[in-house]
């Protein structure tokens, strides 16, 4: 007879158990897969179906019809009763029935699903959703009209008929299958277990003795004690080891627990018999890890088995091990947290931070003056200034931080500092040479609780930067030699770092310095308009952006701002050179786009010069001349963000400025100009991208935060325009530098703007003359008369006699300035030479230069203006008889 205690019987009631699970998976895999099947049935039946009607003659009429439903309903209808499936719906593109199974839907919206959203864009799908009636298989085919269009869309439905019908018929089958494999089961049971019972039955009293002292044999050889307590808490069985182990008597067998001298805390746990696991109890001088297990599951008498294992040695080893573990987790720590910034006392913040309170209750650093500033030292010295300190508690007697501390040669500090090595004192009451540093200090120091000291140089590539000191107080063990390699290596991580800081410092200074030589100190003196700017270089440091005001001729003013890509002395260097380049080409007087034609050319030449080097990673800048005699800006840009323009009732726009490619990646490519109508009182607003651009914003996000900061910008000066944009849209941490520049726009008087026109007759030139004396009597400017007459008469007959029409006069009386230009339609471009005695003309540009504070020619697209600028200070009174003089000397004969 098979039992289910017997072995054959666990084996036939795990086959049993099998053959039970396969029938199971079986039935289960036919059920889906007849599911399977017929849903993809349902699915090819309802897709033929919509696409049938979809496509039927007159359904796009129907549709676009007065009334769709009236039309399609019975259509519908007639079409489910033909083709089988449960009902066909016609949607139209605004989600309406138009055809339902159920007239009450027809005209009600559908839940406007994925796959209706997808037949509306024209895609045909088919789809299924479960339902309390089962699963329904659905299409969804849109109706396209001869245009393409959609008129709606034809959704049939058919419900997936049960599988019960299909797996039922495999059923029989499956059972018979299944009970020939449990009969076999039972019979191979059967066979089993009476084997088992023939090979025990002939088992004698040797044999079953030999079994047991080889048990035994076991049991006291193995190098962990045993124990075996019965249900009454009495000791049944113990091997040698755990008598060993707790020192047991020798008739400790079949006595209870509680009279064998055990520690209590042992004697509980093994006579209660609760499961416990490596529990550590203390017997004697051993930590003894104890497990205990119940034996009443397993079918055998109630009770218990114990294991005991000796892990005094191993604790010993574990907490040493534990030791270096904390120690090399403090090591790696150190080198991911010392160092996240490129900030000298950061970095020495940061190692003091890390190792409080995991190696020292205190710590503090000390620099060199020289690292501070990012110089190198160039020697050792025993002056620092501490620069991070930091302990568990906040009020040491220590030397606080900033203060500038000069060692004492004996100080552990100033040894560490001069031997280059780390120094130990484990005791600082018997240190006489750290007393001798400040007595009444120490005293103090020592009254506070701290008794010992490691002062570690900090030392990277052979020079020493500063030492940091650990100290520890109170409870905690004084440091031993085996914590001086730790504190070094600490320290050396640390100095590499500060080291990287330092030399970061140094040149993020260097760039300022030279960045700040090279922008603007002031604005110049002009009257087109009122300027004021804002420049903050970024916090990895200093770029190369740049802005610039500079006066041009005819009273006209070029705002400009640039950037150059990267930071450091390379992007400030080549920005130095791109700003004077555009001033060199300023006073060529050309206009925006030829300038940026003219430095789009000398960047690619850089690129080309530098090809082995670094050239000029990425350049660009936008160019605006203002002329406040018409009040009209003609802006050019290269890759750089356009201007915004704030007109006097306060209405921001960003004007269309034609956009070209970033210096140097022009080519052949012409710059394009836009001529903007700036009415009086309007703001310009340049500024380069990090104003508007950030990694918490994007481009578009910082248009519109401009925007707002410049809408009520109304009656604001440039100043507080600035100071407004700076207060709302400046980030946290800038990562780009950024420049912003504001004018405010004025516009000449026309009082002060006197215009001729002069015909190609010399005659005409007296008649000019008197008409220039009129109109400075006019304006009370007396003084300068007779030297413009001198200017006018020179450059009107040069272009009556040189140039072409048409020809015209222009006085334009500025704040401090008188300016008088003569344009014509020629091109050719006079110059100024000395003229011999023997030749009859030459001289006129001669004396204009004489007399004139400056002149110049510029040139438009039909013609060009010869200019001149008298300064109306310093022409305090006519020329004389010197001005006689200097006439005189044009017609000397110098090698005579």
């Amino acid at each position: 007879m098979v039992s289910a205690r017997s072995v054959a019987g666990q084996v036939f009631l795990l086959q049993l158990a099998v053959v039970v699970l396969l029938v199971a998976a079986t039935v289960v895999t036919l059920a889906v897969q007849a599911r399977h099947q017929g849903t993809e049935k349902a699915r090819d039946e309802v897709f033929a179906v919509a696409e049938a009607f979809a496509n039927s003659p007159g359904i796009v009429q129907a549709l676009d019809s007065r009334d769709p439903s009236a039309v399609l309903q019975p259509l519908t209808e007639r079409a489910q009763k033909r083709s089988g499936v449960d009902g066909i719906v016609i949607i139209s593109t605004d989600g309406i029935r138009y055809t339902h199974p159920d007239p009450h839907q027809i005209g009600k919206h559908v839940v406007k699903g994925d796959p209706y959203r997808k037949a509306v864009r024209g895609t045909a799908l088919t789809d299924s959703e479960v339902t309390p009636l089962g699963v329904t298989v659905f299409a969804e085919v849109p109706v396209f009209r001869p245009d393409g269009s959609i008129a709606g869309i034809v959704s049939p439905e058919i419900k997936v008929k049960k599988v019960n019908e299909a797996v039922a018929g495999q059923l029989p089958v499956l059972f018979g299958a299944a009970g020939g494999a449990l009969a076999l089961v039972a019979g191979g049971s059967g066979v089993i277990g009476r084997r088992l019972l023939r090979q025990t039955r002939g088992l004698g009293p040797a044999e079953m003795t030999r079994m047991y002292e080889h048990h035994d044999a076991v049991l006291h050889a193995v190098r962990e004690g045993v124990l075996i307590v019965g249900g009454d808490g009495r000791l049944l069985l113990a091997n040698d080891e755990a008598r060993r182990l707790l020192e047991l008597p020798a008739d400790a067998e079949q006595r209870q627990i509680t009279d064998l001298g055990l520690t209590p805390g042992t004697a509980e746990l093994l006579s209660s018999g609760r499961t416990a696991t490596d529990e550590v109890h203390l017997a004697g001088d051993r930590l003894l890890a104890v497990n205990v297990r119940p034996v009443e599951r397993y079918g055998g008498p109630a009770g218990s088995v114990a294991t005991l294992r000796d892990t005094t040695e191993l604790r010993t080893l574990a907490g040493r091990a534990e030791v270096a573990r904390e120690r090399l987790q403090l090591l790696y720590d150190a080198g991911v947290r010392i160092g996240t910034t490129l900030d000298v006392v950061r970095t020495a913040e940061e190692l003091a931070e890390m190792v409080v309170p995991r190696f020292s209750d205190f710590v503090t650093v000390e620099l060199l003056e020289p690292v501070l500033r990012g110089e190198e030292p160039a020697e050792a010295s025993t002056e620092m200034r501490r620069t991070a300190s930091r302990g568990v508690r906040g009020d040491p007697p220590l030397y606080p931080a900033g203060e500038l501390i000069r060692f004492a040669s004996t100080n552990p500090i100033a040894a560490g500092a001069a031997g280059g090595h780390a120094v130990l004192e484990s005791d600082l009451a018997d240190s006489d040479g750290w007393r001798a540093q400040d007595p009444e200090r120490a005293r103090r120091v020592l009254e506070y609780g701290i008794h010992s000291l490691i002062s570690v140089p900090l030392q990277a590539r052979g020079v020493v930067l500063g030492m940091a000191t650990f100290w520890r107080a109170d409870a905690s063990p004084p440091f031993g030699e085996e914590d001086l390699s730790l504190s070094e290596e600490l320290a050396r991580r640390a100095a590499l770092c500060i080291d990287n800081a330092r030399r970061y410092t140094r040149e993020h200074t260097l760039a300022a310095t030279l960045q700040r030589s090279l922008l603007p100190r002031t604005l110049p003196e002009q009257t087109a308009v009122e300027a004021a700017y804002r420049y903050l270089p970024a916090q990895a440091g200093a770029g190369g952006d740049w802005f610039d005001v500079i006066p041009l001729p005819g009273a006209r003013v070029a705002l400009v701002v640039g950037d150059v890509v990267g930071h450091g002395l390379h992007a400030a260097a080549t920005m130095g050179r791109l700003r004077t380049s555009v001033h060199n080409f300023s006073a060529l007087d050309l206009a925006p786009d030829e300038l940026l034609s003219h430095l789009d050319e000398l960047v690619a030449h850089i690129d080309h010069d530098e090809a082995n080097g670094q050239g000029v990673t990425g350049a660009t800048c936008l160019y605006a001349i203002y002329d406040p005699v018409s009040g009209r800006c003609t802006v050019a840009r290269s890759g750089h963000p356009g201007p915004a323009l704030v007109d006097p009732d306060g209405t921001v726009t960003f004007p269309d400025v034609p956009v070209s490619p970033p210096l140097g990646l022009g080519g052949s490519l012409p710059f394009e100009t836009a001529e903007l109508t700036v009415p009086e009182g309007s703001q310009l607003v340049l500024y380069t991208d990090g104003l508007i651009e950030d990694r918490d914003r994007d481009l578009d996000t910082g248009i519109e935060q401009l925007r707002t900061a410049l809408a009520d910008a109304v009656d604001r000066t440039p100043e507080a325009t600035c100071q407004t944009v700076f207060a709302t849209m400046l980030p946290e941490r800038p990562r780009d530098d950024i420049a912003l520049l504001v004018a405010r726009t004025h516009l000449l008087d026309p009082a002060r703007v006197a215009d001729w026109e002069v015909p190609s007759d010399p005659a005409a030139v007296s008649h000019v003359r008197i008409d220039v004396t009129r109109q400075l009597e006019t304006w009370g400017l007396d003084q300068v008369a007779f030297t413009t007459e001198l200017i006018v008469s020179e450059l009107v007959t040069n272009a009556i006699r040189y140039g072409t029409q048409p020809i015209r006069l222009r006085l334009l009386h500025d704040r401090n300035h008188l300016i008088c230009e003569v344009a014509d339609g020629s091109s050719t471009s006079p110059h100024l030479r000395r003229a011999a005695t023997t030749d009859e003309g030459g001289r006129g540009l001669f004396l204009v230069a004489q007399l004139a504070q400056r002149w110049g020619t510029r040139y438009g697209a039909c013609g060009k203006v010869i200019w001149t600028e008298q300064s109306l200070h310093d022409a305090v009174a006519e020329p004389g008889a010197g001005l006689g003089d200097n006439l005189s000397d044009l017609w000397t004969d110098t090698e005579l």
